[in-house]
């Protein structure tokens, strides 16, 4: 009796070895394919957002909720043997054809995901081009840029907000209150879903950075200026032809001479430049943008005609004095300055003989 008891008992001993054996194995297993990929090969991205604060029970089951790893408990045991800590909050993405630890790695070394985007304001691009800008980089649509400019209440802030914006932005006959001030360059910003808000407050403190450094040069004169140079921008190309451009700009002024700048016209019909010549009836058409229209001797366009770079203003602040009246650019952007009007046309017949003049296709 007593060796059948023995049997009986060493019988059921190695069962419940065996037993015990089999589900460590079955454990190991279990949690080995836990740490594998959720998928072989060419897995999806996926984003996830880890919200601040939460641990690492709640990033777990929120990645298997996402289908980014294969099973939450393994990656808490996981976490718990290899004394994982601090894991980061942040928006992921995740390759669910990495591994945990792969997964486990990125989130530990705060390897978020980069959703920043940056937007290049070209020089001498009017508002209707950057609103298309914004529109191509961003959730905004152009309708979106439109309203907020035309958002009084808005427009008002940024008046009280920035020195050099004044009421001469709020003239009815404006087209854009901003035109003239968003200061041309590359900007970067968190993601797509910036703001206009956000990214007209960037721009202009921008530009407010740039023009405190010239608040004694540019007084109580700062629409002038941006107007000038934004005719300068568009006429000229060197700073040398830029300086004199608004030199002669400002001597028509003080004879009280209509500027009798193309770009103006083209900007009062919101033309752009080089889609077409100018109609005769948009040349004589009255219009507070149209220096070559009726009732313009002696002023200035009713705002900037677009967006100038610092060189355009810089030259502006620092322009040249002349006795010269006029000025063309041929083709190639070269500019020259001439005394008369016999001079300037005599110039104009010159440079097409020379095949020089720009003709439109």
């Amino acid at each position: 009796m007593e060796k059948k008891t023995k049997k009986i008992i060493l019988i059921s001993l190695s069962v419940i070895l065996a037993i015990v054996i089999l589900a460590m194995i079955g454990a190991i297993l279990w949690y080995q394919n836990g740490t594998k990929a959720v998928a072989k090969e060419n897995g999806e991205t996926i984003q996830v957002e880890i919200p601040e604060g939460t641990g690492t029970i709640g990033i777990a089951e929120l990645l298997e909720e996402k289908h980014v790893i294969k099973n939450a408990d393994v990656m808490k045991i996981y976490a718990k043997i290899n004394q994982v800590q601090n894991l980061q909050a942040g928006k992921y993405e995740f390759n669910n054809a990495e591994n945990l630890v792969a997964i486990v790695s990125h989130i530990k070394n705060g390897e978020v995901l980069n959703e920043e985007v940056k937007i290049t304001f070209v020089e001498g691009k009017n508002m209707r081009k950057i609103a298309k800008t914004i529109a191509e980089n961003t959730v905004n649509t152009e309708e979106d840029v439109f309203n907020l400019l035309e958002d009084e209440e808005y427009i008002n802030s940024l008046i009280e907000k920035y020195w050099f914006l004044t009421e001469d932005i709020k003239n009815e006959a404006i087209y854009y209150p901003l035109e003239g001030y968003l200061l041309p360059d590359t900007y970067s910003f968190e993601n797509k879903e910036v703001s206009v808000k956000t990214i007209f407050n960037i721009v202009l403190n921008y530009m407010d950075k740039f023009l405190s450094q010239y608040k004694d040069k540019v007084g109580d004169d700062i629409h002038e200026i941006l107007t000038l140079a934004s005719i300068a921008e568009l006429e000229g190309v060197s700073n040398e032809d830029r300086k004199e451009i608004v030199g002669v700009l400002k001597h028509r002024l003080q004879e009280k001479m209509a500027l009798g700048s193309d770009v103006t016209t083209y900007y009062a019909f919101k033309v752009d430049m080089g889609e077409r010549d100018l109609m005769a009836k948009e040349i004589k058409a009255e219009n507070p943008y149209n220096t070559r229209g009726p009732n313009m001797e002696g002023k200035l366009p009713v705002g900037p005609i677009c967006n100038p770079s610092k060189e355009a203003i810089l030259a502006t602040l620092d322009y040249k004095t002349t006795d010269n009246l006029y000025f063309v650019a041929d083709k190639n952007k070269k500019v020259y300055f001439t005394k008369t009007y016999t001079d300037h046309i005599n110039l104009i017949g010159k440079l097409k003989e020379e095949g020089l003049w720009y003709e439109y296709e």
